[in-house]
């Protein structure tokens, strides 16, 4: 092997074993959670959305909800307590709005 090739195939060397060092001594959740101040974007995929208050209450939730049944979104009070929910339900695949009243109930929409 010439110098020259040295020159080139060893920083290649030690680069991928440095990458490959660091896939495995930086957890990967280390990642998963960015703090975005402002996104915009044209399509946005997700499995989930969680919009939360500055407590950590959670306001309004998008995803699979209730016992892997289909899309749902449920929107909360500031407590936390269901308000109005949007979507189908594990048992039946009809699309349904739901009401709930102030302790989280179902009760008759208005």
């Amino acid at each position: 092997m010439t110098s020259r090739e040295r020159w080139t195939v060893y920083p290649l060397l030690f680069l991928a074993i440095g990458l490959a060092v660091r896939a495995v001594t930086i957890p990967e959740e280390r990642f998963a959670a960015a703090q975005v101040g402002d996104l915009e974007t044209a399509r946005l995929t997700c499995r989930e959305i969680v919009v939360q208050a500055e407590d950590g209450t959670v306001l309004i939730h998008m995803g699979r909800v209730i016992n892997a049944g289909g899309g749902r979104i449920e929107i909360k009070d500031d407590k936390g307590i269901d308000s109005i929910a949007i979507g189908t339900r594990p048992d039946d695949r009809s699309g349904a709005v739901e009401c709930y009243d102030a302790e989280g109930r179902p009760a008759a929409c208005r």
